[in-house]
């Protein structure tokens, strides 16, 4: 697998410093992440629908085999870009911001 090199000083001054770059390629990564297994589960669940579909049978299940759809499927999820190196691109080219949330004041005693 080969290593894709990124310049250091402009990711971080895409986000303000270091810390706060990483934190929020590291959220975005896990975003896109959650965005793919969703969408890699649904498109199973169809082929897993149209296989019960038609082997009703126990037996018929176990004869089936490598499902060629569902092979199909994995394989064009494994060629899809890391999520990291998406992440990292879209925080180079500022495709998104990072909002924080307000802390709450301390209440007066």
């Amino acid at each position: 697998m080969p290593i894709k090199p990124i310049d250091m000083e402009q990711f971080y001054q895409s986000a303000g410093n270091i810390y706060e770059a990483i934190s929020v390629t590291a959220k975005r990564a896990r975003q896109i992440h959650d965005e793919m297994k969703i969408e890699l589960n649904q498109r199973l669940e169809t082929i897993k629908q149209l296989t019960q579909v038609t082997t009703e049978n126990e037996e018929d299940l176990e004869n089936v085999g490598v499902n060629p759809d569902q092979l199909k499927i994995s394989i064009e999820f494994e060629m899809r870009p890391k999520v990291t190196d998406v992440a990292l691109d879209e925080i180079q080219q500022k495709k998104f911001t990072a909002k924080y949330k307000d802390e709450p004041e301390p209440p007066v005693v």
